[in-house]
Order: C-alpha cells, then structure tokens, then sequence
C-alpha cells in the first residue's frame, strides 16, 4: 500500500497537539475559549433531545414487542436491509388452535361451537395487531430510527469538528502568548510573532465558519421536535383504532356468546326474548325518553332481531334514552325506521 509518510505525521503531531491541550485544560493550566451561550443552549437541547428519543424509541420497541429475541431479529434484518418475513400474532395462532380444536370436538357440539366463535374473533384480534404494528413502525419507530441513524450523526460529526477547531484555536493562541513573551526577551524576532499572528486568524476564521455550521445543523432540531410531534399524533390514532378495534370485536364477541342457541349450534333468539324486544321497539315511542340527540355511527352494525337498528358506518341517527334501559344501548330513529343501537358504535354529537 502507497502511504503518504508526511501526512500519517503531520495527523499523528496535530492529534497530539490537540491531546497535550485537552489534558491542559482539564488540569486548569491551559486557557480554553467558551462557546457563545446561544450555541451552548442550543448543544444542550440537541443532547436532550438525542437521550430521550433513544429512551422514547426502546420502550416503545419494547411495547410493541414485547419478547427480546423477536427484536433482535428485527434489528438484524433491519440492519441487513431486508424485510422481515410476516408472522403469525399470538391470537391468531391462538385462534387457530380453537378452530383446530373444534374440528377435533365436533363443531356441532356446544364446546365445538363455542371454540369456533371465539376463534374467530381471536383471528380477528391478531389481524387488528399485526396492522397496529405495522402502521406504528411505520409512522412512529421509523422516524425516530432515522433521526438517530441519520441527522444524530451528521450534528455529532460537525460538533467533533468544531471541537478540534476550538483545540485548534487555544493552540494557536497559546503559541502567539508564548512568542509575544519571547520577543519581550529579545529571544525571538518579530516575524516569529507575526506568523503567529497569522496562524491565529486562520484558525479563528475556520473556528467561527465550524461554529456557524453547527450552529444551522442544531437549529433545526426545532423541525426534528414538530416531526416527532406529528409522528406521535399518528402513532396515539393508530393505537386509538387498534384499541377501538379490539372493543368492537369483544362486544360482538360476547353478544355472539350471550346470544340463546339451539343443541346444532345455531343461534336463535328466545321467544320470551324476542316478544319482550319487540314489544319495547312497539312501545317505545309511548315511554318518555331523555336526551335526543344526533351521533355519527362508527361501524357498520347488523340487526340481531327485530328490536335492534341495522347501522351503516358514517351514517347520522338521532337517538334517546328509556328510562329503565341498558346503559350500553340507546334508542336510534332514522326516518321512519326504529330500534336499539349499542353505545360502543356510535359518537354522540353536541
């Protein structure tokens, strides 16, 4: 291999030029130029800001995946470039051993019908998951990832540069100290203190040019802040569809399961039920009701029986209460069309 001899020494003399005026200004025996206090706020908020997006960033990774040898392999493929292959969530699989298992019991009978339903759900469950996990690396991990990977880098370079230059700058002026206490002794002549003189100003000069690009770089960590501001505005509505996601399927789910069945597993309403529901639709507008308003339906909703509203997502319905009624249901009017609609699938407007 072809070294430059001279260059690999001049490195090797700066590196430790620039030691020897560290170690100095450790042991107070070296003066040592002070940034300004804007440039100094501003390097203290970029180290904050780094620190807690490194915390922010593992505890999420460790709520989202909770298991260390699942994000190591991440890490890996991530760091490979390739895509992690998709895998089956825990309720999925968890599904469908159920659906497995009713096959094995009979799916006609009440335990086979009844790991049938709610495997299904769990599927349904595990299906929410794995695109919460995927919006939310997406909109959230990724960005945060990429500041640390990307920009962290760039301003941590620049400020090792501009501390060199600082070194750099110190040393300068301690030789010009040094050569002006000379000359006052006769021990130097003037052109000593003049080239001084001139290693200053050049050192000064790449000092400030250094400083005022670190200067940029760190200013805008303010649109690093209003990024992740939006990154998590996208990740809390990401973990608020997931969420609600979830508690529409349990609600169906246990409707599913309070529902009367027959021995062949089919769900019917009971008479005594259904008389009871469809007399409250009959009669409802003759109880005095409270509270009529109008609310956005949020899911689609099929009618179980006669007693409940038929809900199209998006749609407005004007509802009340009944006194006596169940907390969880409301009284939906849409036109002429009548009947109960559950709470959970609907937001009441003002």
């Amino acid at each position: 291999m072809d070294f430059n001899v001279k260059k690999l020494a001049s490195d090797a003399g700066v590196f430790f030029t620039r030691a020897v005026q560290f170690t100095e200004e450790k042991l107070g025996q070296a003066e040592k130029t002070e940034l300004d206090p804007h440039l100094e706020n501003l390097i203290a908020r970029a180290d904050c800001t780094k620190n807690w997006t490194e915390k922010i960033l593992r505890q999420t990774e460790v709520l989202l995946q909770p298991n260390p040898s699942a994000r190591i392999e991440e890490f890996i493929y991530d760091k490979l470039e390739k895509k992690l292959p998709s895998k089956t969530t825990n309720a999925e699989l968890l599904g469908q051993y159920m659906l497995d298992a009713a096959a094995e019991f009979g799916p006609g009978t009440p335990y086979g019908s009844t790991l049938i339903t709610v495997g299904e759900y769990q599927k349904r469950l595990g299906g929410a998951e794995r695109e919460f996990l995927q919006s939310s690396a997406a909109a959230f991990l990724t960005p945060l990832r990429n500041f640390l990977e990307g920009d962290w880098r760039t301003i941590s370079k620049e400020r090792r540069l501009l501390e060199n230059r600082r070194l750099d700058l110190d040393i300068c002026k301690a030789r010009l100290k040094k050569a002006k206490q000379a000359e006052a002794k006769a021990a130097l002549l003037s052109e000593e203190v003049d080239k001084a003189e001139h290693e200053l100003r050049v050192a000064q000069t790449e000092f400030d040019r250094q400083a005022e690009v670190t200067r940029l770089l760190l200013e805008g960590i303010s649109s690093t802040h209003l990024n992740h501001q939006r990154c998590l505005q996208e990740f809390a509505e990401a973990q608020a569809t997931y969420y609600a996601q979830c508690h529409h399927y349990m609600q169906d789910l246990q409707r599913e399961l309070n529902r009367p069945s027959s021995s062949s597993g089919a769900t019917v309403p009971s008479s005594s039920s259904s008389q009871r529901l469809s007399t409250l639709v009959m009669d409802q507008t003759q109880l005095p009701v409270t509270g009529a308003r109008k609310a956005k339906v949020l899911y689609d909703y099929e009618a179980h029986d006669a007693s409940e509203l038929t809900l199209l997502a998006d749609e407005l319905i004007t509802v009340h209460t009944v006194p006596g009624m169940d907390p969880d249901w409301l009284v939906g009017e849409r036109g002429n069309e009548k009947g109960k609609v559950p709470v959970t699938y609907l937001e009441l407007l003002s």
